[in-house]
């Protein structure tokens, strides 16, 4: 069956102005004065050899930056949303600790977050998340409970861990200081590259993507907002397509870290702001992955790999200076894709 959401032809839905978002760009400011210190500003990139290639198969000159955010303290831009939300607990939430279910960037993020406060961290991990998040998380002084792999066993088994201990749910994306949080990355690459004609990024949840679009609407009005999900998981496609929220159902992709649907919280924001969507196969994901180890010496993982394969996917019709945000880098060396 074909994608709903045409890989060429931006999604055009009414704004929804009058509906309060969870956060805003304010909020955005604000959670980078909390990370001052805490979350590296990473650098940004470019290729020549893949702005040529992009630019022959787009027909004009494009021009990528690549917002290295694999180089950010615990490998991914998670770090950002999961620090601000820890950061702002009451003192008499924070003694109670912490927990989320996570797949592994997030759940390093809020582990490290917790170490900085000292207090505890209990992460929720499905059987199949990677090892070397895994160890990171343990690296942490987190506490780890295995689950299914599965989105309802995650949510169960987080439950039971709030009902028995009282801990605060640090939620993967569907936080207001989640999302302001991840918001600092496109702050960060607005500040340093200026005027952009979009902006793309991986869509799991949509915490940074939402963020991205509160900062960048604010920033830089005029800029496209474009989303990469893979087409095994493709609710924020389909969603948007629908006009309404469409549930995730049983993910298949190599990109992990883009299993989860999206929240509440972030999907007005998306509905709202996306210009469009695009949808690579893993094939695709691993051939951008591949491109970039190879060509920016840069290791990243599938689930950052689909923003470069979306860009290849459905490249920009005019020329254009494009914002890429690379989202993490976090790649169990022992289960390389190729």
């Amino acid at each position: 069956m074909p994608n709903p959401a045409n890989a060429t032809s931006p999604l055009n839905h009414p704004l929804k102005a009058s509906e309060p978002y969870a956060t805003s760009f304010e909020e955005v400011l604000k959670a980078s004065e909390r990370l001052k210190g805490v979350a590296h500003e990473t650098p940004v990139l470019t290729s020549r050899l893949i702005d040529e290639q992009l630019s022959e198969r787009a027909g004009c000159e494009v021009q990528v930056h690549f917002k290295c955010e694999n180089l950010q303290r615990v490998g991914a831009f998670k770090l950002r949303g999961g620090y601000n939300a820890v950061a702002q607990l009451s003192e008499e939430a924070a003694a109670r600790g912490v927990c989320t279910h996570s797949s592994g960037n997030h759940a390093q993020a809020v582990a490290f977050a917790a170490r900085a406060r000292g207090i505890k961290a209990t992460i929720i991990m499905p059987t199949t998340a990677p090892k070397v998040k895994r160890e990171a998380v343990l690296g942490y002084g987190a506490e780890v409970i295995e689950c299914s792999p599965t989105l309802k066993a995650r949510e169960a088994t987080t439950q039971a861990l709030i009902e028995r201990t009282g801990a605060h749910l640090v939620h993967p994306y569907n936080d207001p200081h989640v999302i302001a949080g991840q918001g600092t990355a496109t702050l960060e690459l607005s500040q340093q590259v200026g005027a952009l004609d979009a902006l793309i990024a991986p869509i799991g949840g949509g915490g940074l993507m939402a963020g991205a679009c509160l900062t960048l609407a604010h920033l830089q009005p005029h800029a496209e907002l474009w989303g990469a999900e893979p087409l095994g998981a493709d609710d924020a496609a389909r969603s948007l397509a629908a006009g309404r929220l469409i549930p995730q159902d049983n993910p298949q992709t190599i990109c992990d870290g883009l299993h989860a649907g999206l929240g509440s919280l972030t999907w007005p924001i998306l509905r709202d702001h996306l210009t469009r969507v695009i949808t690579p196969t893993d094939e695709e994901v691993i051939e951008a992955m591949r491109l970039v180890w190879s060509r920016l010496k840069l290791i990243i993982e599938p689930s950052c790999a689909v923003a470069l394969a979306a860009l290849f996917k459905a490249p920009p019709s005019r020329p254009s200076r494009v914002g890429l945000i690379i989202s993490g880098g976090n790649v169990d060396l022992d289960r390389l894709p190729w």
